[in-house]
């Protein structure tokens, strides 16, 4: 394989940046947060920039496919987390906009 080809295979496979609404990033910074739903919060939004926003068991409406929803914790025991995937921008990302917790 080529150096370009190599480059461009690599840049393929890298996931897409995940960033936080101002309101996700103040739920994280309050120290009252449960280091469980920080966790959990976290490793969202490593799972979401490692699938491009895919992640599994996520779900979308009919109207609004760019916008997912997925449970935290184990079967949702902590809350919802919602996301939007912003494909069509020059530097895909993702977005986490809103944390509703149980």
């Amino acid at each position: 394989m080529s150096g370009r080809a190599s480059l461009l295979s690599e840049c393929e496979e890298e996931g897409w940046p995940c960033y936080f609404s101002e309101s996700v990033a103040e739920l994280l910074a309050d120290p009252q947060i449960s280091p469980v739903l920080f966790s959990a919060i976290a490793a969202l939004s490593v799972e979401i920039n490692e699938t491009r926003g895919g992640v599994p068991g996520h779900t979308a409406s009919p109207q609004w496919t760019q916008q997912r929803r997925v449970p935290l914790g184990t079967d949702g025991i902590l809350g919802v987390a919602e996301y939007v995937v912003v494909a069509d921008a020059e530097e895909p990302h993702c977005v986490i906009t809103r944390v509703q917790v149980y």
